[in-house]
């Protein structure tokens, strides 16, 4: 029988919580230490009903823990330090996106995982939801060009504008999300993303002078398509319309519409962004009078897994990648390739130029 793996959990909020208590409830690994700076270590030891070692200091939680992988939720400028740092120590790495806070950073990561020849997996949380995996695949019949249109955007407040503070201080809301459906656009097209603009405005004096709180950014695919993304966090954001997920060509379109997840009072509910609750498919047929040919129709998706589920599915490809030595080759070149267009769209931000993509 194979041991488990004993994992470190580095950064024990939101998403840190989410996958220690995956790692809590699998056979196959083993939490050996929980590591942050404040109180949330103990509310999360508390939540989980164990008596898991508790540390404040990540140099000396590997020193003392010797784990065999290390989970990395802390705020993203922080990333390329520990992630180095637990592969100098001989550990597989599972990382919150962004991979890095800098394109260079996510590139040594990934340089040093090859020399070290360890598993590196990076939280593309929507890469693992059946749903999410059901309306990619929609979107690649529906004939090219593609028009993409996505947002979240987020009414943060309480404990989640703290949350989204903090992360301002070294990334705006379009990297720090967008690389998710940056990733979903790019494998919606299969194509080679060419060029981005983008804009962006700074509503708030809580931020630093140098980074802005809304963005909207646009990108132009080899293949024609092209797609927007739009992310704002503050009290001051609109919930209008922050749920937004949709894509059409020339033979028709395909809608997320998450009709309770996208209601009012929801929109910095970290368990309802993942929701998709239905698909909706529209037909282009027409006849010789113009009518569509085919009413549209609803890909129900109620079974789908809850958040807590989610990270649970992305920790079960974490271990068979380390247990079955999966290539995550294409992987780390995905994480690493999103999040260049989304620097990219951060410099347009801040040049107002459109940006080629090398």
């Amino acid at each position: 029988m194979t041991s488990p793996i004993k994992i470190l959990v580095v950064g024990c909020g939101n998403m840190g919580a989410s996958h220690a208590l995956a790692y809590h409830q699998m056979d196959g690994f083993e939490i050996c230490g929980l590591v942050a700076r404040g109180d949330s270590k103990n509310e999360l030891n508390s939540k989980l009903g164990a008596d898991y070692p508790l540390f404040s200091s990540y140099e000396k939680a590997l020193e003392a823990c010797k784990p065999d992988a290390v989970c990395i939720s802390t705020y993203p400028d922080t990333h390329e330090e520990y992630a180095l740092m637990a592969l100098d120590a001989g550990c597989h790495v599972f990382i919150e996106k962004p991979l890095a806070d800098t394109v260079a950073g996510s590139e040594r990561i990934v340089q040093a995982a090859q020399a070290a020849n360890k598993k590196v997996v990076v939280g593309y949380i929507l890469r693992h939801h059946p749903s999410w995996i059901k309306f990619i695949e929609i979107a690649q019949t529906l004939g090219k060009p593609l028009v993409m249109r996505m947002n979240l955007n987020q009414q943060s407040h309480g404990r989640m504008w703290d949350v989204h503070r903090n992360l301002m201080k070294s990334l705006s809301p379009i990297v720090d999300c967008g690389v998710h459906y940056i990733d979903v656009m790019c494998q919606m097209t299969q194509s080679k993303p060419e060029k981005v603009s983008a804009i962006g405005v700074r509503l708030t004096d809580d931020i630093p002078h140098d980074n802005y709180n809304y963005g909207q950014l646009q990108i132009t695919f080899e293949d024609g398509s092209v797609g927007w993304y739009e992310a704002g966090w503050g009290p001051m954001i609109s919930e209008t319309a922050f749920f937004v997920k949709d894509v059409f060509g020339p033979k028709g379109a395909a809608s997320i519409v998450a009709k309770e997840a996208g209601g009012s009072g929801k929109s910095d509910s970290v368990d309802d962004h993942t929701k998709t609750e239905s698909i909706k498919i529209h037909h282009a047929d027409i006849n010789a009078a113009n009518e569509f040919t085919k009413p549209d129709e609803w890909v129900e998706t109620a079974d789908e897994p809850d958040h807590n589920a989610l990270c649970q599915r992305e920790q079960a490809y974490f271990l068979k990648a380390i247990q079955s030595d999966i290539d995550l080759g294409q992987h780390l070149e995905d994480a690493i390739n999103s999040l260049k267009v989304a620097f990219a769209c951060d410099e347009s931000v801040k040049t107002g130029e459109i940006v080629e993509i090398n």
